[in-house]
């Protein structure tokens, strides 16, 4: 699928220490005041300065003699897992491209809570970055209030909206699991099973891939669903599960990675059941060892490095005074067909 891009609006300038103090009804030294040192306050003052600070979305600079120019060259980089390749790999060619420009990223890990998210988002404005990167597009309320209030370009990648904060780098989820269902009736299975790890975005694409299959084939999807993340050894419990519990007796089991479709080859293989003639599996992002898998693991592909440079070239026109507004880069995605199925 080829990229589309869109025009929209323009970044907001970020709001100051003054502001806060106009909205508070007190001055910017009482508003510094309280940050330094909330016991130099009466209660009532402070409390209206909080309010202020949540209803505008401030963030207190934690950079002493900021410099005049007001460019840290840092970027700022936030995703759910470090050590997920999906991720990583994303996150290197995004790296890369930023620190040829002259660019550092600091980069942290917020797992896949909204809350937790949301204080990493805090911290890091604080260190008042040049632009910051987000993975996917669900955000608090207050994490987005701090995001539009800081002024500076925002890139949320691995997820698509037609409404990004600023720019959005990526897919769209639900499209995947649909493209998967479509894929497998158009294959000829007239039954088929889901498993999920519990990250809202791989949740979309099983209930995208259940709802289609089930309306092209007449038949219920099985699932099995995990609140943590992918591993080798939930995709092999979920699929005895399926076969025990469920009972499932064969058809294409779709994955929301790789990493659980490797999993579920390795129980299969265990069990003696044949891959794709007893059981069809079909995982999710191409990972580097899926085609060297026995047998090779048919996936959905999406290119995580484009989605790393794509974000940095966005932000870097931004930031080179190059681009204004915001813009939307569908990469889309691609099916494989392997062994598997």
């Amino acid at each position: 699928m080829k990229a589309k891009r869109k025009p929209a609006r323009s970044a907001s300038r970020g709001v100051t220490m003054e502001a806060v103090g106009r909205m508070a009804g007190v001055s910017q030294v009482t508003v510094s005041r309280a940050l330094s040192d909330p016991s130099k306050v009466s209660p009532a003052t402070l409390r209206k300065i909080n309010e202020a600070i949540e209803a505008t979305g401030f963030v207190p600079n934690g950079i002493a003699g900021a410099l005049a120019s007001n460019r840290s060259k840092l970027i700022t980089a936030l995703v759910p897992s470090i050590t997920n390749i999906v991720y990583s790999s994303m996150i290197r060619s995004f790296s890369l491209r930023m620190r040829d420009a002259g660019y550092q990223i600091l980069l942290s890990e917020t797992g896949f809570a909204p809350e937790d998210e949301e204080r990493a988002i805090a911290t890091h404005l604080s260190r008042r970055p040049d632009a910051i990167l987000l993975t996917g597009i669900h955000h608090s309320a207050q994490a987005r209030r701090m995001l539009l209030a800081s002024g500076i370009p925002v890139v949320e990648v691995w997820d698509f909206t037609d409404s990004p904060i600023d720019i959005v780098v990526g897919f769209r989820h639900v499209e995947t699991g649909r493209a998967g269902a479509e894929f497998a009736a158009e294959a000829g299975y007239v039954r088929a099973a889901t498993i999920s790890a519990g990250d809202e975005r791989a949740l979309r694409r099983k209930d995208a891939f259940a709802e289609r299959f089930e309306q092209l084939t007449g038949s219920r999807v099985a699932q099995v669903n995990f609140d943590d993340t992918a591993s080798l050894a939930n995709g092999r419990m979920a699929l005895a599960r399926l076969v025990g519990d469920e009972g499932f007796g064969g058809g294409l089991v779709f994955c929301s990675s790789d990493l659980l479709a490797h999993g579920v080859l390795i129980e299969a293989a265990a069990r003696g059941l044949r891959v794709p003639d007893d059981i069809a599996v079909l995982g999710f992002g191409d990972q580097d060892f899926a085609a060297q898998v026995e047998p090779p693991l048919s996936t959905i592909r999406v290119d995580r490095e484009a989605f790393g440079r794509a974000a940095a070239d966005a932000l870097l026109a931004r930031l080179q005074g190059g681009a204004s507004g915001s813009a939307a880069v569908d990469l889309g995605f691609e099916i494989v067909r392997r062994g598997s199925c």
